[in-house]
This record gives C-alpha cells, structure tokens and sequence, in this order.
C-alpha cells in the first residue's frame, strides 16, 4: 500500500552539516528541483567564513535554509519545519531555531562520544529526552550510504561523502520533489569520474528507497505549485542576477563591459560569472588590490566602455580615493558593494546592511554619489540596470548596494523580453562645442548638458577633442586646472545639483486600506521580511502601510509627501539607524528606528510584534 499523502501550504527546511558535507550543494538542488516544480520559494545559505574549519565543530557548520510554498513568499522563513542534522555540531548549532514539534532528521553515526565532547554534550540528546518535544528520526545515513554503495570502485571515504545525496533522496521523497533534474545534474558535475557519478546517483536512489519503504515516515508532503504570472520562470540567486544585469545593461547601452575586480566575500561570485561570458563583449580583470581593481574600471570607462568594480564594505574603503576621482571627473563608473558584516573583517560570509553611511559620505570633500539598492535577489537584475541607467545618464559614479542576504539567496526569477528593457545607447562627443570669440570652435569637456548637467563624454583619440584629466579642481566648461575660490564653488554646486536632478520613480506606498497611520519604511534585503510581517500584522488587525526604498540618493521627489501622510514611521534596517539618521536629518521626521546587527536577516515574526506595539501607541 502507498503512503498517505498530506496537502501543505508551506514547507521550511533546513540542511546543517560539516562545511565539507555538502550542505551547500544539497540545498541548491533541492532548490532547483523546488523551483522546476513551481512553488513559490526564498532561501537562506549560511556558511562559515573559514575555508575548513575544524571538522565536527560549531564554527564549521554550514546550513542552507529553503522556505516554499503555494503562495507568494517573500522570506526564507522564521523557523524551520524540518532539520537535518549531519552531525551533533550542526543539531547544538541550530537547536534553538527550531519550534517544538518539527521534524529532526538526525544522521546517527556521527554521534559518537568524542564528537558529542568537541561540541558540549555531556550526554547524547538522541538518549537522553532532551529531545522529546520533537519528532526525531534517528537514521545512521553514513553507513546506510556506504552500504548501498558496496560494488562500486571506491573509497569508503569517498562513499561516506555521498551522505548529502542518501539524505538529498530521503528529503525528495518526503516532499514530492523531481527527480531528474538531480540526475542530470550529477551526470554533468561528475562527467569524468564514472564511479563518483555512479556513487552519487545510487546513494541518491537509497535515500528515496529509504523513504518509500521504512516505517519511520508514515506520511509523504506535497506543497502544489504556487500561482504565478504567465511567463518562463528559473531560479536565480542576487549575484548571478545582478552578473547578468551588468550583461544586459551592457548590451542594451552598446557598450563592452569591463569589470576591474580584487576577490572578495560575498561579492566574487559576480566576478567568476561575468568572466564566463567574453562573447557578450564582457572583460575581466582580476586585479592584484582593491584600488588596481576601481582604477583599471575608471580607466576603461574613460576609454568608452561601461566600467565596473565589485567589492564589500573592506574595498570600498580602499576604493574611497578613486571614487573621488570618478566624481571629479565625472565619468560612469558603477560600484557592486554587496555588504557584509563589519567592522574591517567582520564578518565575511554574514549579511549587514552598516554601509549605507560610508556609500554616501565615505570620500574626503564634497563628492556626492548616487545610491541603488535592489530588494531581493531577483531585483538584483533591475537594479544593475537601473545603476547604469544614472550613470551613462549623469555621467557619475553609482553605488549599487547589495548585502550578504540578497546575493547569496534566491527565488523564481521572470526572464524579461529583451525588448522590454530600457534603452540605454549613449551619444560620445565627436565635434568641438563652444564657439570662441573670434568664430572658431573648440572642445569644453565640461560644457554641460542643460537637462542632465552631463558633461560630454569623450573618448580619447578622437580628433580634437583632447582635454585634461585628474583630481585637481577643473574650471567650470573648458575644464582646465582651477584654484580660483569662485569656480570651486560653483563646481561643487553644479555637481551636487547634478546627482540631486537625477530622475528616479516615486515612492510607492502599499497601504490596502488607505487609513494606515503607522508606515513601515524599509530599504534593501529588509524588503521581504517588512512585507511578511505587514502582512502578518493585518491578517491580525492592525492597519499598517509599507514603503521601501530602492534609491537612496537622491530619494525619490515624493518621498517628504509620503512621510508626512503618517504619524509614526518605523524603520527596520540591518545596522544601528544608518537611514533613519538620514531620514531625519532631511525630512526631519523622528522616525523610529528599529535595528539589528546579528549577521541575520530579520524574522518576519518579531518585526510584527513591533508593528503592534507601535500601533497600539498611536
């Protein structure tokens, strides 16, 4: 007889191992298996920043955490409805995340006394009722994988680290998931090594086997697809979106991309992809710094092409000069930081949002710099866009900020019509513009564009049309050296004037019952977990509306009008009050800030306690 089949809404797993036990890896597929069957879906990878950290250890553990569902979700989930738990490390490391009565998938054979002692267990708490406020399934998947693996040429070290595809097969029972996708998968990865291929796929049909046949599992889960605007859907993460943002905004303004770029967490992976794609006219450059990387993009962007670096919150610090210098010379540059934990190293692989204030004022002088956030990882794509629209445009440096969060998770991506995006081909100056006294013509590099402020840009070796360049102060339109005080002055002015015109959309509100007096202001990855907890909140009764910033600088023109239509603004942000403080500072709105920096996104739960407190304060 098949087993019984339960209808869920929603499902959130967690996978939490060694960071050598494939967690990572698991997920991912998981993930895409998920997102090929169409539920909604938000995931949440969680890695150490040491390569290999000590095995068996609560610093080694690597997690990945997916939420999906039938509906429309926004975050990868407060508290997880299943654990899998690879080891005692992993199970102590994420224990306390787990609501009482979730499933625990526990791999038996790594609790052993000495791995039990390495993490704190004075006793095994799969024998000593600890545990019991959960539905634990002890299942010893080492040797249950090594086991199924007997006849295949390997190592028994090689087949113990198939585990993560016997418990890959398990979870994909559990919950429905396909199966060939995972198949192909492996074929590919593993092409050239026919008995690891052969491991991975046979520990993989185990695990599934194992599921179908044990008593352990009584029932199976189906979540059903979730309801979707028509259109071709992919998983996609906030890196890889905003990799091929930079591509399709290149291609759209029909200028090469280079990306001057020194490795660094959680940003390389935009680099690794953008190096795959040279025949879109995309040129990498791994520099040996920080700084080579930003002057190598200054100088292709001088050169004509769309230059761009990417970098976290340590690189914009080095890169801080040659910002400057970009402002100066008022060139399109755009400038990746996807945030991480600080101060200096902070925390590599931990998302923060704490770099708003150094995007903004970060540069010695008067050097204004306009500011673009996406708000998940699929707005990755429009946001790249959008930077480079502002700067092409403006003829200006541009920060896109990005953080742990939104680069490393991902959901259902809509793939655009081509046609549909932005045309962004610029005009290069090709012939003198000023007109002299005595009837002859000459180049002014900083005769601006009367709309834009723009200077025109020029690329070198055009005949004629050579000027100066550097970081010293340049005389307003024909752009020579400048001391004079005057001319500084009205220099400073223009350009600030210039990122203060950029055309940027209104300020949106969602407010459904149009009587909200507490609004809920958000920027960045905060986006999913405000809009869950507004959510939550008004199924609950409170009346509360929600706004999110996707430009920073300048802020959208309407933005005053809305802050004034509420009594009490809240904001939530991944730092101590960054945009708070601006939002007082220029609205002077005494907005509430409400502030974490735990290297976590928000739970979607405790900003809707918040909600009601202030709602009930009003």
């Amino acid at each position: 007889m098949g087993k019984q089949t339960v209808q869920l809404d929603r499902v959130i797993i967690r996978f939490a191992g060694d960071s050598g036990d494939g967690m990572q890896l698991t997920g991912d597929q998981f993930t895409s298996r998920t997102a090929s069957f169409g539920n909604d879906l938000s995931t949440l990878p969680d890695f150490p920043a040491e390569i290999r950290a000590p095995a068996g250890t609560i610093p080694g553990v690597s997690a990945f955490q997916l939420h999906f569902a039938d509906h429309d979700i926004t975050t990868a989930g407060d508290t997880p409805n299943v654990l899998v738990a690879m080891n005692p490390a992993a199970l102590k490391a994420n224990i306390r995340d787990i609501p009482r009565g979730a499933d625990i998938i526990v791999n038996t054979d790594e609790f052993t006394p000495r791995n039990l002692t390495k993490v704190g267990y004075d006793t095994n708490p799969l024998e000593d009722g600890s545990l019991q406020s959960y539905a634990v399934h002890p299942i010893p998947l080492t040797s249950m994988t090594v086991e199924a693996l007997k006849g295949i040429e390997i190592t028994k070290k090689e087949a113990e680290r198939a585990k993560n595809m016997f418990a890959l097969g398990l979870l994909s029972w559990l919950y429905h998931r396909p199966t060939e996708g995972t198949v192909t998968f492996l074929k590919q990865k593993f092409a050239k090594k026919p008995e690891i291929l052969a491991a991975n796929i046979t520990a993989f049909e185990a695990g599934w086997s194992y599921g179908e046949t044990t008593e352990d599992f009584s029932v199976q889960y189906e979540v059903k697809p979730a309801v979707m605007a028509p259109g071709r859907y992919r998983n996609m993460s906030g890196n890889l979106a905003l990799a091929y943002g930079l591509i399709a905004a290149s291609q759209r303004a029909e200028l090469p991309l280079f990306l001057g770029s020194y490795p660094i967490t959680p940003a390389s992976d935009i680099l690794h992809e953008l190096a795959k794609h040279k025949r879109f006219g995309v040129m990498t450059f791994q520099a040996e710094d920080e700084i080579a990387g930003i002057g190598a993009a200054l100088g292709a962007s001088y050169g004509g092409m769309l230059g761009v670096t990417t970098t976290s919150g340590p690189g914009v610090a080095l890169k801080s000069e040659t910002i400057g210098l970009a402002v100066s010379l008022e060139l399109p540059l755009v400038i990746v930081d996807v945030q991480r934990g600080g101060p200096s190293t902070g925390l590599p692989t931990k998302t923060e949002q704490a770099d708003l204030l150094q995007a903004m004022f970060g540069r010695n002088g008067e050097a204004p710099v306009p500011i673009v956030a996406p708000r998940s990882p699929g707005d990755c794509f429009d946001a790249a866009i959008e930077a480079v629209r502002i700067a092409t445009t403006y003829r200006t440096p541009v920060f896109l900020l990005s953080d742990g969060y939104v680069a490393n998770g991902s959901e259902p991506w809509s793939i655009p019509e081509v046609d549909s995006l932005p045309d962004l081909r610029v005009q290069f100056a090709t012939e003198h513009n000023h007109t002299k006294a005595d009837g002859t013509t000459e180049f002014w590099p900083f005769l601006r564009d009367p709309e834009t402020l723009a200077r025109p840009w020029a690329v070198p070796g055009t005949k004629g049309l050579e000027h100066r360049i550097g970081g010293i102060e340049k005389a307003d339109g024909t752009g020579n050296i400048s001391y004079d005080a005057d001319n500084h002055e009205k220099m400073v002015r223009l350009r600030q004037a210039k990122i203060d015109g950029i055309s940027v959309p209104d300020l949106e509100v969602d407010d459904p019952d149009g009587d909200a007096r507490v609004l809920v202001l958000g920027w960045g990855s905060t986006y999913g977990p405000i809009n869950a907890a507004c959510q939550m909140s008004r199924r609950k009764g409170s009346s509360v509306a929600q706004a999110h910033l996707r430009h920073l600088n300048p802020f959208p023109a309407n933005t005053a009008e809305v802050l004034r239509r509420y009594d009490k603004v809240v904001i939530p942000e991944m730092n101590l009050g960054q945009l708070a403080l601006l939002i007082r500072g220029r609205f002077l709105v005494d907005a509430i800030p409400y502030n974490q920096v735990r290297g976590l996104p928000f739970r979607a739960e405790e900003l809707a306690g918040v909600i009601k407190d202030v709602v009930a304060s009003v």
